[in-house]
């Protein structure tokens, strides 16, 4: 009975979301989404100007800082609280001086990581990269399965990529906490975005998750391999070439991202805008893709080109980090069967849980 009612959920999801986002997506796509090919130099002297913008829940704004002709070439949504507001539980801190930085390097802070589940283009061995496609029903499954694993785990922040993918993963997770927050994805692409989504209920903004969306964490672009049947590929170019283009670390497919240029972007922007959620003491969840997470993990774990390059992740499968004193500490297996399998609980992650048996019984 269960996926009998998420059946007509996933359609309704499907179609609504699709029409809903289509206009978001192609706003990204002008001075953030950026999925044009690195290797394209008309894009060198590219500038966006910068403009201050309204969040959707009152009193706060966002410096959207414009692309800059930079190593990074990336734009980023820097979060301040304005000092007029009173109260607001779903706010986004301020990045952390390096003093303040110090003294709150002692808070403990969740990081979970989610690749996202089956796609379409997943399901029919094609090249995806970039392309914006959602979820299959095995998509959506898995989507809500790692949902239960994190049921138990606080979240007060969501990073997703720019890709619907993504953000259907962390949605359709996010309907299986226990806590029954309610993720909402914070519009910025334009003035009537922003007026039109604002939540003016403070009881509604306590129960409400912010969700940032940032083109930085989408997929590794695939340049001329997009749309293209894996296997005929290879057997048109040779599995030797197809492989060095898919797992090497900087050698890119034709006109498209190495996995060294998609750890540039991907990282620079963990460290630039979540890092400092973390230090503050924000538990975080990122629903990204298979080489922008593998690029993170290469940061959090210190690995080697070579070792990143070997590393695996599955879909829908949640791993968790502990950030404390400043170091990241895996405490969750990709591969873990269960939840008792897959986290060791610290003890502030065991009294959030009890909290939630009391307040759910």
């Amino acid at each position: 009975m269960y996926l009998l009612k998420y059946s007509d959920f996933c359609s309704f999801f499907l179609k609504s979301w699709t029409l809903r986002m289509a206009s978001s997506v192609l706003n990204q796509a002008i001075g953030r989404f950026h999925c044009f090919s690195p290797l394209d130099k008309s894009h060198d002297n590219r500038k966006l100007g910068s403009d201050l913008v309204r969040s959707p829940f009152k009193g706060h704004k966002f410096q959207v800082s414009g692309l800059k002709k930079d190593t990074r070439r990336s734009s980023s949504i820097r979060a301040s609280a304005s000092r007029s507001t009173v109260f607001d539980p779903v706010s986004i801190p301020s990045k952390s001086t390096s003093s303040e930085s110090q003294k709150k390097s002692s808070n403990e802070a969740a990081l979970i990581l989610i690749r996202h589940g089956e796609s379409l283009w997943n399901e029919k061995n094609l090249f995806t990269g970039c392309v914006d496609v959602p979820l299959t029903k095995k998509g959506i499954e898995e989507a809500i399965d790692a949902g239960k694993r994190i049921s138990n785990i606080p979240i007060d922040m969501i990073y997703t990529s720019a890709l619907i993918r993504a953000q259907m993963t962390a949605m359709l997770a996010m309907t299986q906490h226990r806590h029954r927050k309610v993720p909402i994805i914070l519009h910025d692409e334009n003035e009537r975005a922003q007026l039109w989504s604002q939540v003016f209920s403070e009881d509604t903004k306590k129960q409400s998750i912010p969700v940032i969306t940032a083109w930085q964490l989408n997929e590794r672009m695939y340049g001329e391999l997009q749309g293209l049947n894996k296997q005929e590929t290879a057997a048109r170019y040779g599995k030797e070439q197809v492989h060095e283009w898919r797992r090497s670390y900087d050698i890119p497919p034709p006109n498209g991202e190495s996995l060294e240029m998609c750890a540039k972007r991907a990282v620079a922007y963990f460290k630039d805008e979540i890092e400092s959620q973390l230090l503050s003491g924000k538990n975080v969840m990122i629903a990204a893709h298979g080489n922008s997470l593998r690029s993170i993990i290469m940061y959090l774990d210190r690995l080697t080109s070579q070792e990143v390059i070997s590393l695996e992740l599955s879909t829908g499968i949640p791993m968790l980090y502990i950030f404390k004193e400043g170091k990241f500490i895996r405490r969750g297996s990709p591969v873990g069967p269960s939840e008792a399998g897959v986290y060791a609980y610290t003890r502030r992650l065991a009294q959030y849980r009890q909290k939630l048996d009391e307040m759910l019984n």
